[in-house]
């Protein structure tokens, strides 16, 4: 299974190609992508900041039903 979604991927661009996962990284505990301040940097940064594992976050999130938004 190919990752949608990867540590390296800058936030913006998640949120931009993967809009579905912001609820499910919100849940988990990722809670600065929703609070509206712009992050400037990757999705690994902003799972280590939330004190979350990431290849467990990233397992979680890319095992889910996301749909490529092109």
């Amino acid at each position: 299974m190919e990752n949608k979604i990867t540590a390296d991927m800058y936030v913006e661009d998640m949120v931009e190609k993967y809009p579905e996962a912001v609820k499910m990284l919100t849940s988990l505990g990722v809670i600065c992508i929703q609070c509206g301040a712009p992050i400037w940097g990757t999705l690994r940064e902003a799972v280590e900041a939330a004190g979350l594992d990431v290849k467990k976050v990233l397992n979680e999130v890319n095992s889910s039903d996301l749909d490529n938004r092109v």
